[in-house]
């Protein structure tokens, strides 16, 4: 009997510290800030992102340089010390923690005879692995194709060869042609037919995206004409997200103690402690150092954030590197364009402190705003300040209006009730007249019916 699963492979991480800033007076000096992530704190995420990946990690490799070797990534010196641990850590294989260039990652392979991945290969394995909706398999092989084709010319190597050398030498053929009769050019050939193959399939994979992306701006469409906000959560990967949602509303989606469990958004409603309703989406986590092509092949997915009225940021708190993990989730928002967004900072995994209250020296070391509100997504602790804080939120951008509504629009009331605050109602020839404070978001369906008195003060909303 043999058995049929895959034989785990057997990793060094491997990382170049580069970009530690200067110390004392010399940072002062040259104006350097601290990086974000310590070169110890970053092989830690690669562990784990390799232990996702179903990847036995045997050890771990450093080197402070200046600047990674073009050509290596480590110097010499450190590439016959890595050799040299093959025998007593076992491994089959190296893993780089940033994205390394087709030269680098052929100089590794060339020189330790292993298979070589970096950070960026990683990311797009695993999430290959998690995607589970036509839309999330799409956006994966995108992401990975286009990463790959610059590297295609490593897997044609020994065709190349084939077309090199000068003929000379016993030879006898012409020189730059090599290899004789029938062998001159494969190589060249083999790799340009690869990368057409390549581009005609990223060419048509972002036709379907396109497709895809199109039937979700419908589905948005139908949800605006519903007019319930909406409210994303967002954060770093294995915040607690899932947990979240599924706390929150009951829901039956994946919740697991690793990085991206889940990548496709999901939408569910919430009622509110006012008896509102919203509509809350979890979207993919966020990482240091997500790729960029990553970002590119999600962005249609990630448009769910730009839609929202209330960005939702969970966050560790007992997590390490919690102030590094707020720092990358808010820098991958700024890229989205959604940083100026209303946002609640919520702080989960509070049931682990004693009487659930965070010390001081912590809140002061992550630079947390003052009105964060503390949760346990697993215990449901904190969950209605959390509610009423989203409630206090979306009170805070409505606006005051006066409308006499038609009684052949009563649905418009209702609406009136159900989204907006209000303070006073009569009953006249004309229709309902109301008088309290809607979202800007549903101004336009109110505003031939605004009454004289709020006509001044919505001019510029005309």
């Amino acid at each position: 009997m043999h058995s049929t699963s895959a034989p785990i492979e057997h990793a060094l991480l491997l990382a170049v510290d580069w970009r530690s800033p200067a110390r004392g007076a010399d940072r002062a000096e040259s104006g350097a800030k601290k990086p974000l992530w310590s070169i110890e704190d970053a092989l830690e995420e690669l562990a784990r992102l390799a232990e996702t990946a179903g990847i036995e990690v045997v050890g771990a490799v450093t080197q402070k340089l200046a600047r990674p070797e073009p050509g290596s990534y480590v110097g010499k010196g450190k590439l016959l010390e890595i050799k040299e641990l093959k025998d007593d850590l076992g491994y089959d294989l190296v893993i780089a923690d940033e994205e390394l260039t087709p030269g680098q990652q052929r100089g590794l392979e060339e020189a330790l005879g292993v298979k070589v991945l970096d950070r960026t290969a990683l990311i797009l394995d695993i999430f290959a692995q998690r995607a589970q909706t036509r839309e999330g398999r799409l956006q994966v092989e995108v992401a990975l194709l286009e990463y790959r084709l610059p590297r295609m010319t490593r897997m044609w190597t020994h065709l190349s060869r084939q077309t090199g050398g000068s003929g000379s030498g016993g030879g006898g053929g012409a020189a730059g042609t090599g290899g004789g009769v029938g062998l001159r050019g494969p190589g060249e050939t083999q790799i340009e037919t690869d990368r057409r193959r390549a581009r005609d399939r990223i060419a048509m994979l972002k036709g379907d995206l396109r497709k895809v992306h199109d039937q979700r701006e419908l589905y948005r469409e139908r949800r605006r004409g519903h007019e319930v906000p909406i409210v994303a959560i967002v954060g770093y990967t294995n915040a607690g997200k899932s947990t979240l949602l599924n706390a929150l509303t009951d829901a039956d989606k994946l919740a697991e103690d690793k990085l991206f469990a889940t990548l496709d958004p999901t939408t569910r409603r919430v009622r509110l402690p006012s008896g509102r309703d919203i509509l809350v989406t979890d979207t993919v986590g966020f990482i240091n150092n997500l790729p960029t092509t990553l970002v590119a092949a999600f962005r249609a997915t990630l448009e769910e954030i730009n839609e929202a009225d209330i960005v939702l940021h969970i966050l560790d708190i007992t997590h390490p590197n919690a102030a590094e993990q707020s720092q990358a989730t808010l820098q991958v928002l700024e890229e989205l364009g959604a940083h100026d967004k209303p946002m609640i900072t919520a702080l989960n995994k509070i049931d682990l402190f004693d009487g659930g209250v965070i010390p001081d020296e912590l809140a002061r070391e992550l630079e947390l705003p003052e009105d964060y509100v503390p949760i346990s997504a697993e215990t449901g602790s904190g969950f209605d300040a959390l509610l009423g804080r989203i409630e206090q939120v979306l009170d805070r951008e409505l606006v005051p209006v006066s409308v006499n509504v038609p009684y052949a629009k009563n649905a418009l009331v209702d609406l009136f009730r159900r989204e907006g605050r209000v303070e006073g109602l009569d009953y006249n020839e004309y229709g309902t007249a109301i008088s309290g404070q809607l979202p800007p978001r549903l101004l336009a369906r109110f505003r031939p019916y605004i009454t004289a008195k709020s006509q001044q003060s919505h001019a510029a909303l005309a």
